[in-house]
């Protein structure tokens, strides 16, 4: 039997192009429950209310909690009930293309094989928490559809371009506004002979790059393996064996710095804070905020000043793709030994602020007392990511921040 196809078209469920903006609505894991409760407020139809249910109950009610699935479960129900959702008739590939001011990516949107997962042609880079795949896993369940979409990425390739730029020569079916100032456009493909082509060119890539989403395609790769066990008879083809994605070319994915911030100084001081860097790496004060512009530079934080770090070129192991990453040079040689952050997927000292915050939230969190020094970060590069994947090893916590980010609600793959 042939391998299942890397990708395929599916049934979308999307809301209806008249109240398309009103559904919208951030990434579930972006916001907190506060900041989703406000952003929708009065929005009756926003996704917030199927995606962080918890806003629905009284206030500090857990998101894990039986209500908070079941209330998003009837939320889902309701909107479909009212025709705000409504889904597609005919299978399609969908081109998602998402405009930041002058940054604009395009992608196909799609549903991603659990086998392809499951084998290592779809590449994952991270671990998950269990925690947080469990609540996608009963999430999956409770709705019985997939409606975060996982963000992937590809190898540019010429074939997958030219399909489409030929689908977008006509206005999308859907354009709405979405967080941070973004534009999102949706086209479908439903033509069979496009449809082939796009199935054609994906199956020719070597693989799928999990850029965000890890703990979604987990726990679309978990739904799939309790219902074949529960099948009297499994299908290759059945929609709990694929989870939904969207695909962009690397070359148009951007990735923005994921900074650090330490509570406290452990027991050290501002000056042997300074002295201990010194060995590592060339300091240099800077009375303007700094953003490294190169990779092995950092800019930080500390005592009301900021400072340019640049760690020496004999500590880059230009040859191993996880070790030579900003992210592990600054936590080998500063975070660890200096701060005493051991582990900072589980250290309470340390937290990330993704770059889209700027420099501001950095020097905000210092002066307030939340933190004791920042550290902005060189973005790692989409080429490090898939090296690392390729090589089937995994990156240090928070090392990528992707942005724009996809929206919630705009498409939900159904598990029939």
């Amino acid at each position: 039997m042939s391998p299942p196809a890397l990708v395929r078209p599916f049934m979308a469920l999307r809301p209806r192009a008249d109240v398309a903006a009103e559904v919208v609505a951030p990434p579930y894991d972006v916001v907190s429950s506060d900041e989703a409760r406000t952003l929708a407020a009065g929005k009756p139809a926003s996704f917030l209310h199927i995606s962080r249910p918890e806003i629905d109950l009284p206030p500090g009610s857990s998101p894990y909690s039986d209500e908070a699935y079941a209330r998003g479960a009837a939320n889902f129900k309701r909107l479909c009930e009212e025709g705000i959702l409504r889904r597609d008739s005919e299978q399609s590939f969908y081109i998602y293309r998402m405009r930041m001011r002058d940054h604009v990516q395009t992608g196909v949107a799609c549903i991603a094989s659990v086998a392809a997962y499951e084998a290592g042609r779809i590449r994952r880079h991270e671990l998950t928490r269990p925690d947080k795949e469990n609540d996608r896993v009963r999430n999956i369940a409770t709705l019985r559809a997939q409606t975060g979409p996982v963000l992937l990425a590809y190898q540019a390739d010429r074939a997958i371009g030219a399909l489409i730029e030929a689908s977008t020569s006509v206005p999308p079916a859907v354009e709405v506004p979405g967080p941070n100032d973004t534009q999102h456009s949706l086209w479908p493909v439903v033509a069979p002979e496009r449809i082939v082509a796009f199935l054609s060119a994906f199956d020719a890539l070597e693989a799928l790059y999990i850029a965000d989403g890890h703990h979604r395609s987990g726990a679309a790769a978990r739904v799939a393996a309790q219902r074949r066990s529960s099948a009297t008879a499994s299908s290759p083809l059945a929609s709990y064996e694929y989870f939904l994605a969207v695909a962009f070319p690397h070359d148009q994915m951007r990735i923005l710095a994921y900074n650090r911030v330490v509570r406290d100084l452990g027991d050290s001081s501002v000056e042997a804070l300074l002295s201990g860097i010194g060995e590592s790496f060339a300091v240099k004060a800077s009375d303007t905020p700094v953003q490294p512009t190169e990779p092995a530079t950092f800019g930080m934080y500390l005592d009301g000043r900021w400072y340019r770090l640049k760690i020496r070129d004999d500590l880059v192991p230009r040859e191993d793709p996880v070790a030579s990453l900003d992210v592990s040079l600054l936590q080998q040689h500063l975070l660890a030994p200096l701060l005493g952050i051991g582990d900072p997927r589980t250290d309470a000292r340390i937290d990330f602020v993704g770059g889209v915050r700027g420099l501001a939230e950095l020097e905000r969190r210092v002066a307030s007392g939340g933190a004791a020094v920042a550290f902005a970060m060189h973005p790692t590069q989409i080429e490090q990511l898939m090296a690392v994947a390729d090589a089937g090893r995994l990156m240090p916590p928070k090392s990528t921040w992707f942005e724009p980010k996809l929206v919630d609600g705009l498409l939900t793959h159904v598990l029939d």
